[in-house]
């Protein structure tokens, strides 16, 4: 693949963010990874390069407990993570890709600058991602086109992803409704689903509510939760897989408010692959969108994501039962 001036930037890359390595397989520059983050996963392969980050967050704790932790260490102006700053070196990147949209979500400049400082030799390019919408993300896939020297590819690959969205929304206006969807982003404490999300769940025929398209997740309070009464509530924690979501359901269906609520009523709760959707801002965005068709206008839709990609909350006592218990919560 050439770049605009006929010239292929052949690079080292690390990636330390789930979503920049997905974008960079889906411009066809796998073999360019020579290091990942500690949570890419995706494509499959990619667990077998050399992790350069971990995690001071316990990640096998509940909500609260993760939450209480992170609190904690960044009340002491520290950092959530840790970059390898030997491994960094004997890797030797060129391009090193991360992101400062969300402080407790990734490897952020700052952890890379410290990690930096005593670089000997030519330095790696750092390429700093922050998409706050779904135009950004677009952005973002431009800009790592660039790194690559692939501005064409990455064009195609937007013209592409934009394609797939705007059929989900043509379809989806045909539907009778578009019921009143919450997303909730963490489940202890509350926080709904903010940034590119409210966008997802309106191209896919749902009326987004108690977030924003481009605005940071909020917080919520459980007043703020009954008072607006959503139809449909998805719940996709920031980094969960659903059998994680399944573990922490007490912290919302022992509420006393929670079977008041007629989404719960009604059945129409929805547990979603948080960790490999929704909360990755790359190509599988895509796959966000025809998840949440999928549950609002079944009619309409089957793009073969139930049971893997999302569960019905009424089939989460069923897998609770399949899951092995938690050790080393702390």
């Amino acid at each position: 693949m050439s770049s605009t001036s006929g010239e292929m930037i052949k690079r080292r890359v690390i990636s330390l963010l789930p979503s920049a390595t997905e974008i960079v397989a889906a411009l066809g520059f796998t073999h360019h990874l020579v290091g990942r983050s500690h949570e890419c996963d995706f494509p499959p392969g990619v667990e077998a390069l050399p992790i350069c980050s971990s995690t001071k967050v316990p990640v096998l704790g509940s909500s609260y407990e993760i939450n209480e932790k992170v609190q904690e260490i960044v009340a002491e102006g520290l950092s959530v993570y840790r970059v390898d700053v030997d491994r960094l070196r004997q890797l030797r990147p060129d391009l090193v890709l991360t992101q400062t949209q969300c402080a407790v979500c990734a490897v952020t400049p700052r952890d890379l600058e410290q990690a930096l400082c005593t670089w000997v030799g030519a330095q790696p390019v750092i390429l700093s991602l922050e998409p706050n919408d779904l135009s950004e993300v677009w952005k973002d896939i431009r800009q790592v086109g660039e790194a690559l020297g692939a501005s064409q590819r990455a064009k195609e690959l937007i013209v592409s992803l934009t394609g797939r969205l705007a059929a989900i929304r043509d379809q989806a206006a045909t539907a009778r409704s578009r019921p009143a969807v919450l997303a909730i982003e963490w489940l202890g404490p509350l926080m709904a689903s903010g940034n590119w999300v409210p966008e997802l769940i309106e191209i896919a025929g749902g009326h987004s509510i108690l977030a924003q398209p481009g605005e940071h997740s909020p917080w919520l309070s459980w007043s703020s939760l009954t008072n607006a009464d959503p139809e449909v509530i998805l719940l996709v924690p920031c980094g969960f897989k659903i059998s994680q979501t399944i573990r922490d359901l007490e912290l919302l269906t022992k509420n006393p408010a929670w079977p008041k609520l007629r989404a719960a009523q009604s059945g129409q709760v929805y547990l979603i692959d948080g960790h490999h959707f929704f909360n990755r801002p790359g190509p599988r965005l895509v796959e966000s969108a025809e998840i949440v068709s999928e549950i609002l206008h079944g009619d309409r839709f089957a793009f073969g994501h139930r049971g893997t990609g999302w569960i019905p909350l009424k089939d989460a006592a069923i897998q609770s039962q399949q899951l092995v218990p938690l050790t080393g919560a702390n």
